[in-house]
C-alpha cells in the first residue's frame, strides 16, 4: 500500500499522457485500440520519462516503438514478458541506447494485408489509424479526421468496392474483405456509396444533390489520393488493379510507421487475423452486442 501511494500520482499521469499520445495517433476509442495490453507499458514508460515526452524526437521514437508492437503483432501473447522488456529497454533507447526487442523482433509480411479482414486484428486497426494520421480526407466533405470530425461525423471503416457490387461480380469475400479494400469514411459518405460501383458513386459525389454541393473531379481525386488510392483504378472499377496497387501503397505506409522494410518472402500464414490478445477479443465481443 505504501508503494502504491508513493507512485499513485505518477502512474495516473502516465495513463493520462498515454491517452493523449494515442489521440495524436488518431486512436480515439477503445473499440479501435489495437492492443489494450500495450497501454500498460506505454503509460509506464511515459510516467518514467516525465517531461522528456514533450519533445518531438522522443514522441517520434515512441510512435515507432508503438507501431512495431502493433504491426509485429507482439502483444498478442507472452504479454507479461513483453511489458517487462519494454519498460526496461524503451527508456534506454530513448536516451540513445540500443533498439528495444519490440522493434528488432518485428517482421511484417507483405501478404499479411490480404488476411486482415476483421477488427479482431490489431494490425487491421493500425492501418485505419495510420490512414487518418496521414491526413486522409472524407470523400464527401474533404474534412480530415481529427477527433471532432471523427465523433461528429460517425467515422468508421468502410468498403471502397462495396460488398453488394463485389458479390454481383462474383468476387469472393476473401478477396473483397481485406483492409486493402477498406478505408475510414463518415457515415453520410458511406450512405452515398451504398452498393454502387465506384465509378457510379464517384459520379454521384461529383454531381452533388440538395444536401451536398458538387465536387470538382480534380478535388475528389485529391481526396482519393489522401487514402492512398490511385483515382483512375477506382474510377474504372478495376478491382484487381486497385487491390494490387493499394496493397503496395499501404505497405509503404507501414514501412514508414515502423521504420523497417516489409518482408517479401513466402512464409505461409498460420491463420487469418492472428496475433490478437484476449482482452482485445473480449472488447470486440462486448462492442458487438
Amino acid at each position: 500500500m505504501a508503494a502504491y501511494k508513493q507512485y499513485e500520482k505518477q502512474v495516473e499521469e502516465g495513463f493520462v499522457k498515454a491517452a493523449k499520445f494515442l489521440h495524436r495517433l488518431h486512436i480515439y476509442r477503445v473499440f479501435d485500440l489495437p492492443y489494450q495490453s500495450q497501454i500498460v507499458p506505454l503509460a509506464a514508460i511515459l510516467a518514467d520519462i516525465g517531461d522528456a515526452s514533450e519533445h518531438q524526437s522522443i514522441r517520434d521514437k515512441l510512435a515507432t516503438w508503438y507501431w512495431n508492437g502493433v504491426f509485429g503483432e507482439l502483444y498478442g501473447s507472452a504479454v507479461e514478458s513483453r511489458i517487462a522488456k519494454d519498460f526496461v529497454e524503451v527508456p534506454t533507447w530513448l536516451k540513445g541506447g540500443p533498439e528495444p526487442t519490440t522493434v528488432t523482433d518485428t517482421i511484417f509480411r507483405a501478404d499479411r494485408l490480404k488476411t486482415m479482414r476483421m477488427r479482431l486484428s490489431a494490425a487491421y486497426k493500425g492501418v485505419n489509424a495510420l490512414l487518418m494520421q496521414k491526413d486522409a480526407m472524407d470523400f464527401r466533405s474533404g474534412q480530415r479526421f481529427d477527433h471532432t470530425v471523427f465523433f461528429g461525423e460517425n467515422v468508421d471503416i468502410h468498403h471502397l468496392f462495396p460488398v453488394d457490387w463485389c458479390k454481383k461480380q462474383g468476387i469472393k469475400p476473401a478477396d473483397y474483405d481485406p483492409i486493402i479494400n477498406k478505408t475510414p469514411l463518415s457515415y453520410r459518405t458511406n450512405r452515398i456509396i451504398g452498393g454502387y460501383a465506384p465509378s457510379v458513386y464517384l459520379a454521384r459525389l461529383e454531381k452533388g444533390d440538395n444536401k451536398n454541393p458538387p465536387i470538382e473531379p480534380n478535388r475528389l481525386d485529391d481526396y482519393l489520393r489522401s487514402h492512398l488510392i490511385e483515382p483512375e483504378l477506382l474510377r474504372s472499377d478495376d478491382f484487381s488493379g486497385f487491390m494490387r496497387d493499394r496493397q503496395k501503397r499501404l505497405l509503404g505506409l507501414i514501412e514508414q510507421a515502423t521504420g523497417k522494410p516489409i518482408y517479401q518472402g513466402d512464409v505461409p500464414e498460420e491463420g487469418d487475423d492472428v496475433g490478437d490478445d484476449e482482452d482485445t477479443v473480449a472488447s470486440e465481443m462486448l462492442n458487438s452486442n
